[in-house]
């Protein structure tokens, strides 16, 4: 199974199927919804049954067909929440088992339906998570939310005479403090030497209050950059406490970001320059190679044209605003625009439930000029 990243969805979003079609198939196998496989067998089947009758072709219906056996031949649901499938005969086989849900879905097209996984991606960015007290450190590491690297480090403080004197007993307090101060700068080369191995977007350090300020401060530079919150966590905290506190804090570092990126947007089109908002502005911007960040509200679909011999992209047809040549009609437009977007090297911001965007039509664009 591939690794998923930017790299891979272009690739994907890049693959033509020519004279036979792409078969791209999601399906949610999470446990906690769905207990029984069987559940989960029979929406499959039910799906590609489907999917088989409205593209009316043969070879569609065979790669559907592989991609059932292929999931029948087990997932491990322990880890895996959902699985996407792509296939087109000898040409492309690519399966990928997420540890985050997708939604159910069967597309027969002449490309790979690749929006779920660019949303994936977008969402679930890679984070850390170090925590320390004055004797333990620990450091996690969450790729698509599923834990990929945990490491720990313990300085054991020094133990001095309970009947040391005054004078003593304040040289003591001193080289406990002086020990603490060397723990915490351990346990930041711990969390640098972890993200050479795991490279992370965002960092989160969770420690007392009196402590969180020194050990950000002993961070490397290329970890200063990346912290995201505070956080009061005991270094003790279980797998679950740190997992559930993490991804807490990831989802309001998603949901900011996207604000964000969405404010920007709005300006920009308020003042005339540098963005476009509704469909056709954002159809056409693309058609001129001009968008930088594509985006787009999460679950927006929409019917539109492409004209087969220029490529462009329109909300009406048949006649291709640009070259005069008639155009096909095509289910979701917004599909493939997003994967004009990837094959532009933009990038697509997936927006969940945001009211800002979805007032100036669910779809906009920052442009490059």
């Amino acid at each position: 199974m591939a690794p998923l990243n930017q790299e891979v969805i272009r690739s994907l979003a890049s693959f033509k199927g020519g004279d036979r079609p792409v078969v791209s198939v999601y399906l949610d196998v999470d446990g906690s919804r769905w207990p029984r496989f069987s559940d989960c067998d029979s929406r499959l089947e039910r799906m590609v049954r489907q999917g088989a009758e409205r593209a009316g072709r043969p070879d569609a219906a065979d790669d559907l067909g592989r991609i059932v056996g292929h999931v029948r031949s087990g997932v491990d649901r322990n880890r895996v929440r959902g699985v996407a499938a792509f296939a087109c005969g000898d040409r492309l086989w690519e399966v990928f088992e997420l540890p985050v849900r997708v939604k159910d879905q069967v597309v027969v097209n002449q490309t790979a339906h690749v929006r779920q996984l660019e949303r994936v991606v977008d969402t679930y960015r890679g984070f850390g998570v170090l925590l320390a007290d004055r004797q333990r450190a620990r450091m996690f590491v969450y790729e698509l939310n599923e834990l990929v690297d945990k490491s720990e480090l313990f300085d054991e403080l020094p133990r001095h005479d309970d009947e040391a004197g005054d004078r003593d007993r304040g040289h003591e307090r001193n080289h406990l403090e002086a020990a603490a101060r060397q723990h915490l700068k351990r346990a930041a080369q711990l969390g640098f030497e972890v993200w050479k191995q795991h490279p992370f977007d965002h960092l989160i350090l969770a420690a007392a209050p009196e402590l969180i300020h020194e050990l950000e401060g002993a961070l490397h530079s290329y970890l200063k950059g990346r912290v995201a919150a505070r956080i009061n966590l005991p270094a003790g905290a279980s797998d679950a406490e740190i997992t559930a506190a993490a991804t807490e804090v990831e989802q309001q570092v998603e949901r900011d970001r996207e604000a964000a990126v969405v404010a920007r947007l709005r300006s920009a089109a308020a003042a005339g320059r540098g963005a476009v908002v509704g469909l056709q502005p954002v159809l056409s911007a693309l058609g001129e190679r001009r968008v930088d960040t594509l985006v787009v509200s999460d679950g927006y679909e929409a019917p539109g044209w492409r004209c087969q011999a220029c490529g462009h992209l329109a909300a009406k047809g048949p006649a291709c605003g640009v070259c005069g040549q008639e155009m096909t009609l095509v289910d979701d437009v917004i599909e493939e625009a997003v994967e004009d977007a990837l094959l532009q090297s933009c990038h697509v911001e997936m927006c969940v439930d945001n009211a800002d965007l979805d007032v100036v039509g669910r779809l906009g664009a920052l442009l490059r000029f």
